[in-house]
């Protein structure tokens, strides 16, 4: 059975939790009462030095309002940032030659209006 690494980054995901408790306006201690954790527990998940199971990273995406796929990789699909991140990842992966042809067929579509 081959096993498949994921490369959670439980680091970025701890900054994204951060963020998100301090945009609520929230402490550590009020967001670990609320979701039943010792502060200690949730200072290190903040800290990347614990990882989180999904079942803890729910419980924080509903206390603090946040989908969890924002905390998980920053972006939500809904999200116009999605695209972004998505297209900036496939022209990553083409030469220069091909980011010019899409760029140029882009140019082309943004200008024909749709029905």
């Amino acid at each position: 059975m081959e096993i498949i690494d994921a490369n959670v980054d439980f680091k970025l995901i701890g900054q994204r939790i951060r963020e998100a408790r301090a945009k609520k306006g929230w402490s550590q201690e009020k967001l670990a009462e609320t979701i039943d954790v010792a502060t200690a527990y949730l200072s290190r998940v903040e800290r990347g030095g614990s990882a989180i199971n999904l079942k803890r990273l729910g419980q924080i995406s509903i206390a603090l309002d946040v989908p969890m796929e924002e905390l998980i990789t920053g972006v939500v699909k809904e999200d116009y940032r999605y695209l972004n991140k998505e297209f900036d990842d496939l022209l990553k992966q083409c030469s220069k030659d091909k980011q010019r042809l899409i760029y140029n067929i882009a140019k082309i579509v943004a200008g024909v209006k749709f029905v």
